[in-house]
């Protein structure tokens, strides 16, 4: 992809995060997919399984968004710096994330997203 196009598709991967539908996100995702992420350090992989874990968090975590900061393609893909904006129950915590997202054609076969959760977050 051109870097536009894929800043354009990283803004609406990250933008469906929000609001509690799992079936947005699961559309970025090819079948054999891996995910990783702080509670998932060895990853989760096949788009099933993603499944299995995204729908709860999501449903857990309806009003959070996510913000791309900066994007830097690369030959698979690209490393992103981003921006999350988590509700907690008296205030927002903002935290500060970079992911690496690895594509094969349209759909991501790897997404590895790094940060520091927030004092107080439980995301099950």
């Amino acid at each position: 992809m051109k870097k536009k196009e894929l800043e354009k598709y990283v803004q609406g991967y990250l933008k469906s995060w929000t609001g509690n539908n799992p079936k947005k996100v699961l559309k970025y995702f090819g079948k054999g997919a891996t995910f990783v992420d702080p509670l998932n350090p060895d990853g989760i992989s096949g788009k099933k399984s993603i499944e299995s874990y995204i729908v709860p968090l999501l449903g857990k975590n309806k009003e959070w968004k996510w913000e791309v900061s900066e994007l830097i393609p690369n030959k698979n893909g690209c490393i992103v710096k981003s921006k999350a904006i988590i509700p907690l129950a008296k205030k927002k915590a903002e935290v500060n994330c970079v992911e690496i997202i690895e594509l094969k054609g349209q759909k991501i076969i790897r997404n590895e997203i790094f940060f520091d959760r927030p004092t107080g977050y439980k995301a099950k």
